[in-house]
């Protein structure tokens, strides 16, 4: 695997809308400017690429101009990192405007820290079969343009450890967790997010010993619609097309992470989603799996107790509420690095450097 170099103070960012094109609705106007503010607080410089504020219907009308969007961002050589819009539904459909050499060659000759989640698990997933150590669990509208007078603490340590290339450190839990905004207009400026103490933490739902593996997934409902075509009828053709599903043995080795959208699948639907992801060799061959704290809290308990049986049925390691995804605060976690879960000391560590050294 590729990995980039770990940003600096100056670095231009690219911003690329590979899903919806909601940047570039009046409405959002306030919080783009609030994210270049932020950005620029964090010592960098924000690039939006040629297509990404053109509108919803322009980028979901146009999903090569996306690819084309992309593919500058890593050609440029002033970018050095991409994040990612907002998620969406449907950025599998710039996946046959980039699987070809002149790409591949891009990005492994010009890798950049790329950064986003949701429906980006896609772009991770073609990323990641390229050779390219990406980043899950950040993006630009829900992160940097969060409303609150200042960014949530917990994010912006996350945002913070693009800039750290330690050999180790341990994603903790966040002491604080917030219920996800209902209206984002204008008059909600510095208007606080609803936050209650985080009085559970991790879980760690069964296992023993220490665990090592590297780190793959993203959202379930992502994945599991680019196995089944649920949503697109093409969309597993395309990943078949272009040899993007792994494998059950490019499993053996992987802590699986797994999270749930905003759209909060009722418990029946979790539990389905899971089991066919175990019938295809995704969670049955992994190491461990561990799974984000579900939007809002919805189905918690639910979720847990599913989760319970799974680990007790098939013997697997499975941690619980962990702080990515869709769920507030988020914290990322590197595709292709290798990392520890401990049982014993009750902890989950990147045990590798994340960029370039």
């Amino acid at each position: 695997m590729i990995k980039p170099k770990q940003l600096k103070k100056g670095d231009k960012i690219a911003i690329v809308s590979l899903s919806s094109g909601i940047l570039g609705e009046i409405n959002v106007r306030h919080q783009v400017e609030l994210g270049i503010k932020r950005l620029e607080e964090l010592g960098l410089e924000p690039v939006f690429m040629p297509h990404a504020l053109k509108g919803l219907d322009f980028v979901k009308n146009n999903p090569s101009k996306r690819a084309d969007d992309l593919r500058l961002a890593f050609k440029d050589p002033i970018i050095k990192g991409i994040i990612c819009a907002i998620g969406g539904d449907d950025t599998y459909k710039t996946i046959p405007y980039l699987m070809n050499e002149e790409f591949k060659s891009l990005v492994l000759s010009k890798p950049k820290v790329f950064i986003g989640f949701s429906d980006s698990t896609n772009n991770h997933l073609m990323l990641n079969k390229l050779g390219l150590v990406t980043y899950y669990g950040l993006n630009f509208l829900s992160d940097l343009c969060e409303l609150q007078k200042e960014m949530i603490p917990y994010t912006l340590n996350s945002y913070k450890r693009l800039f750290i290339n330690d050999e180790q450190f341990e994603i903790k839990s966040s002491p604080k967790w917030y219920f996800n905004r209902t209206n984002y207009d204008i008059d909600q400026l510095s208007v606080p997010l609803n936050t209650l103490d985080e009085n559970k933490g991790h879980e760690f739902l069964n296992g023993s010993g220490v665990i090592d593996g590297v780190f793959w997934g993203g959202c379930l409902e992502s994945i599991y619609d680019l196995y089944t075509s649920e949503r697109y009828q093409d969309q597993r053709h395309i990943y078949d097309q272009y040899g993007l599903i792994p494998n059950k043995d490019f499993f053996n080795d992987k802590i699986i992470f797994l999270e749930t959208s905003e759209e909060k699948p009722i418990p029946e639907k979790f539990q389905s989603m899971l089991y066919f992801l175990i019938e295809e060799g995704v969670i049955s061959h992994a190491r461990c799996l561990l799974v984000g704290k579900p939007y809002d809290e919805v189905y918690y308990q639910e979720y847990k107790e599913i989760l319970l049986k799974i680990s007790n049925d098939f013997a697997l390691p499975i941690v619980y509420n962990l702080n990515f995804g869709h769920a507030l605060p988020r914290t990322i976690i590197p595709y292709g690095i290798k990392g520890e879960v401990d049982f014993d000391k009750k902890s989950i560590s990147v045990n590798e450097r994340m960029f370039e050294w």
